[in-house]
């Protein structure tokens, strides 16, 4: 045994106690000790075995640092079948959560007891992988097919209560002491001399599976996967559970799981996990960086955006105030919030009782002294810049000394909204992403003159309210959207070259997208983007560029909220449907710019819409504008649901290889002109080098 895994006898009950902070994660050492100690609990005087943890969780997995590096002894099958195999009961004593691999340890053990605050859960599909210790063969024979493949497939944590209704725990324990409560209980077990129940014993009769259930769901999991791989191998998994031996079951699991390691899908997922803690970190800021407390907040505004915002402080217990322009416009606002919170009740995501305590945290006004004693304000009112300053203006003047101004700009300039105050050091930007109390994406924006410790709490309030936080400094459309730009104009060069919005959109949803350009510009609304190319002085004075939406625009087609757009939109259902109108539209504008339009390939459908993504990442970095390539990967994967499973733009680009990424921005550059594709130096650089931008973030 080792000071990380202990064993000691406590009357005639094995204890064995893992502590390995912070989260018991499954290293060599804990696994080393867990199987020792097993293994001196055979020859004891011991009538049970427990197996707790220390600290505020139960085992919450692997330690996914050692993927990809030589394996080390003892592998977690191995300490799997020493528990399951022990003469003695064992016990998993759960509090906190048990995920992946440390449920797997509980499933290995003879029964599985819990505090009612734990969560069980197999998440490895999040990181493009299955459990790979025996989780897809024990849950369907505990659980039965269906819930063993939803639990596995969706990811998501358990509650112990509901956790026993499915038979995954046996006993929810009273009380908060999981160690006690799991001594008493190994106790009982011990006295009544319980039998020792192995899941692997436990037979899934085939015919209880309904015909065509694992077909049907290989198709869903298709249609859901979004470039994913590792949903299908765990349909296939747990059909080997109900058609092959345990052991035989076992090693199919351990096959596929092989397979998920080794794919890129799955270093792209992983990747996106280590990006999201890493993005958290300002390089610059020292590490005891004071916080200020956040206990009150206002939002200005109270639009579908406004409404969102004071939503996600709410949920974490912090109260808020809505300040509108007047009672109407007010009530109007509160009442938007109502209807989303009760949406989630009528979903079932959301006792009705908690709904109303958290509606009587959110009050509203048409006053600002109202708002003198709170601690932070987010400003979400219009995207005008004067309109910004002259609300800054009057926080300036309506808040106390050392409130934080935050503003939720999508493009402006945070430093010239600081201006409008006598306290820019107060002022940052937050910019939240729509719908704002669903979207995971929060941009900190870090003015000129923004302190240190306005940028601290930023971040840590960004994670209270569950948000991923990334930092970027002030440019019009920071990080994501000034990438955007590119993206959406070849996709709409494409349409005059000779793609339907259709061909554009489909395949850049095949490459992972959850909407393709053109189908994402009629959700935002076209007339939204139209109104901001109209307020920009530094877009170039050309023809062609965004040819198409202008003119839908000025037809009346707005997107989604008219009916009709790139698409037509069922009134009812809102899907889209092709429009030969709109197709005819893009013929005649090609003819009057004297395009010939051809036939694209997918290939080149992708490389024309995600290459200018990248290259205008590359000049970000140069820029400092983000602080490292992954943090941009983070702003797409969680703001503009670029694929997790390509890890997101520069981790994209990086396994494609950039030499290859600048050939062709070279290539598109010779045949499209330079206003549009003159490669970023940092890419030409890193391209003549052989390097990536992953070498460059780490340098």
């Amino acid at each position: 045994m080792s000071n990380v895994v202990t064993y000691a006898l406590q009357g005639n009950i094995g204890v064995v106690t893992v502590n390995n902070p912070p989260v018991n994660a499954l290293a060599q050492v804990v696994r080393e000790g867990i199987l020792k100690a097993v293994t001196t609990a055979q020859k004891d005087a011991s009538e049970a075995i427990v197996i707790v943890c220390a600290g505020r969780t139960f085992i919450a997995g692997a330690d996914i640092t050692e993927f990809g590096k030589p394996p080390v002894a003892p592998g977690l099958p191995e300490v799997l079948s020493a528990i399951e195999n022990s003469t003695k009961p064992v016990i998993a004593a759960i509090h906190g959560t048990a995920l992946g691999g440390g449920f797997e340890v509980a499933l290995a053990c003879h029964y599985r007891c819990a505090i009612a605050s734990a969560q069980v859960g197999l998440p490895e599909v999040k990181l493009g992988l299955l459990p790979g210790a025996g989780g897809t063969q024990r849950v369907p024979r505990v659980a039965g097919v269906k819930a063993a493949l939803d639990m596995i497939t969706s990811g998501n944590p358990i509650a112990a209560k509901n956790a026993k209704q499915m038979g995954l725990i046996d006993e929810v324990l009273e009380g908060t002491d999981v160690a006690a409560g799991a001594l008493q209980y190994a106790k009982d077990l011990a006295e009544s001399g319980a039998p020792l129940k192995r899941i692997r014993d436990i037979t899934i009769d085939p015919a209880a599976v309904e015909p065509g259930f694992f077909e049907k769901a290989r198709k869903e999991q298709a249609q859901r996967a979004r470039g994913q791989i590792a949903p299908d191998r765990i349909v296939s998994c747990i059909e080997a559970a109900v058609s092959l031996p345990m052991d035989k079951g076992l090693e199919r699991e351990r096959e596929l799981f092989k397979e998920l390691v080794s794919s890129p899908e799955s270093a792209a997922m992983r990747h996106i996990f280590f990006a999201e803690r890493l993005a958290t970190k300002i390089k610059d800021l020292p590490k005891d960086t004071p916080v200020r407390e956040i206990k009150k907040v206002a939002i200005i505004g109270g639009g579908t955006m406004g409404g969102g915002i004071a939503m996600c402080f709410a949920n974490v217990d912090i109260p808020v105030v809505m300040v509108e322009i007047n009672a109407e416009a007010l009530s109007r606002g509160l009442g938007i919030i109502n209807k989303n919170y009760s949406i989630t009740v009528q979903k079932g995501k959301l006792p009705a009782s908690q709904m109303q305590q958290r509606l009587d945290l959110i009050t509203g006004t048409t006053d600002y002294n109202a708002i003198a004693d709170v601690d932070l304000v987010i400003e979400a009112v219009f995207e005008n810049l004067e309109l910004k300053k002259e609300v800054f203006a009057k926080l300036d003047k309506a808040c106390k000394p050392g409130a934080i101004l935050a503003t939720n700009t999508s493009y402006q300039d945070v430093d010239a909204i600081a201006a409008a105050t006598k306290r820019p050091q107060d002022v940052v930007g937050m910019h939240f992403f729509s719908p704002a109390n669903v979207m995971k994406l929060l941009e900190v924006v870090r003015g000129a003159r923004t302190a240190d410790d306005v940028l601290a709490t930023s971040m840590q309030i960004g994670k209270k309210i569950g948000k991923v936080c990334a930092l970027s400094r002030v440019c019009y459309g920071f990080i994501g959207n000034r990438m955007l730009s590119g993206y959406g104009r070849e996709a709409q060069m494409l349409l005059l070259d000779g793609c339907t919005p259709e061909q554009v959109d489909s395949t850049l949803e095949k490459f992972g997208m959850a909407m393709g350009p053109l189908a994402m510009g009629d959700l935002a609304g076209l007339d939204v983007g139209y109104k901001a190319r109209q307020a920009r002085k530094d877009l170039l004075d050309d023809p062609k560029i965004f040819r198409i939406g202008t003119a839908l625009v000025e037809m009346g087609r707005h997107g989604q909220k008219t009916g009709s757009g790139f698409y037509k939109y069922d009134s009812a259902t809102r899907a889209r449907v092709s429009d030969p109108e709109v197709e005819e539209l893009i013929r005649k504008e090609a003819k009057k710019l004297g395009i010939e339009q051809r036939h694209v390939s997918e290939v080149e459908i992708v490389e024309r819409c995600l290459y200018p993504l990248i290259n205008e990442a590359a000049k970000i970095l140069e820029e400092g504008i983000a602080q490292r390539p992954s943090d941009i990967d983070v702003v797409y994967v969680y703001g503009y649901a670029f694929p997790s499973a390509k890890g997101g733009p520069m981790h994209y680009a990086d396994r494609v290889g950039l030499k290859k990424v600048y050939d062709k921005i070279n290539e598109f550059r010779g045949r499209y002109g330079e206003q549009y594709w003159k490669p970023a130096a940092l890419l030409e650089k890193l391209a003549g080098e052989g390097k990536t931008f992953a070498q460059w973030g780490a340098e």
